[in-house]
């Protein structure tokens, strides 16, 4: 087998999708790398890294290029091996094993494997948007709604707030399949992403119940947003930041009795979320630790009498721009 190498560089995130809408410029090279970007530190956006695959040693002019694309490489240096005797492509591709969480069983093309017996199959490939299943916080979502299913709950309005890839959304329309749903995202390009998954899995898109509705907003600000609550159940897998200044917001469309799921947050961070939400009405039902990346159940107490809020007030303090750096 011919050898194989890989070029690894590091670069930020908007480096990454900036490559992501320029790939005619690897084109040009000869010979033709395989690119991966992909976080080194879990939601640090000045944290990524570029990995490039080669059937062949690049020569120093083709790696002089492709770190002329990334300003943050300018001064790095770039780290040149030379991979083990198998095919080079698979391995550009092999950045996540399959998850299995829950009943839903989440895999790329090249690591799909064998479905377990009755498991949900989700294909995702590792993309520039966040949400492969690989992370402790999309599969502890995807471990969290089962659990809902499997207690009995139906939901019948969802929101999927931070939708990413859109793999929680597609999750819930296989929960339950006559449920309104609507998945949002403050990077236009995730909801890019979203659309292209929904067609690889046969997810239905569009305004009707058993469908998903797809928006850009930055937090709840966008007006289909607002029309369709209040929302039975509402997902959100962004940050701790973004979630303890949305805790108004997402009080405001989701109704009493609503059910809120909340990932994204480190251990240290559980207190100060839930008190946030406290403060808005909700109540801590159900935690599941994954590593150092728990996820909350919460719920929205009935409220009774004048007090009862009777519209959303539309409030978010989410800046535009913002993709979850807080």
């Amino acid at each position: 087998m011919a050898d194989s190498w890989k070029l690894t560089l590091p670069c930020t995130r908007r480096e990454a999708e900036a490559l992501g809408d320029d790939y005619d410029a690897f084109a040009l090279l000869d010979p033709v790398p395989s690119i991966v970007t992909q976080e080194i530190i879990a939601f640090d956006d000045e944290k990524w890294e570029l990995l490039a695959y080669f059937p062949e040693k690049p020569a120093p002019l083709i790696v002089a290029q492709i770190q002329s694309m990334l300003p943050s490489a300018k001064n790095a240096k770039a780290v040149i091996e030379k991979l083990p005797d198998e095919d080079w492509l698979v391995q550009s591709q092999q950045g996540l094993d399959p998850v299995h969480a829950g009943r839903f069983y989440v895999h790329t093309m090249l690591n799909k494997g064998e479905i377990p017996a009755g498991a949900i199959s989700l294909h995702i490939e590792a993309s520039q948007a966040f949400g492969t299943g690989g992370h402790e916080t999309t599969s502890g979502c995807l471990e969290m709604l089962d659990q809902l299913k499997r207690g009995g709950q139906t939901f019948q309005n969802i929101a999927d707030i931070g939708t990413g890839t859109g793999l929680l959304a597609f999750a819930a329309q296989h929960l339950w399949p006559s449920a309104r749903i609507l998945a949002s995202d403050i990077d236009a390009i995730s909801i890019e992403v979203t659309a292209h998954n929904a067609k690889v899995n046969d997810a239905a898109l569009g305004q009707g119940r058993g469908r998903i509705a797809l928006y850009t907003a930055s937090g709840t600000d966008h007006p289909q947003i607002q029309s369709r609550a209040p929302y039975d159940l509402l997902v959100a897998n962004i940050l701790a930041g973004p979630l303890t200044e949305l805790a108004g917001a997402f009080a405001d469309i989701v109704k009493d009795g609503g059910n809120i799921i909340l990932a994204g947050l480190l251990n240290t961070q559980c207190d100060s979320i839930e008190h946030a939400y406290r403060r808005h009405g909700f109540r801590l039902v159900n935690r599941a630790d994954n590593g150092d990346w728990p996820c909350l159940h919460m719920v929205k107490r009935t409220r009774y009498g004048w007090k009862r809020s009777a519209r959303a007030k539309k409030r978010t303090s989410q800046p535009d721009g913002d993709f979850g750096t807080w």
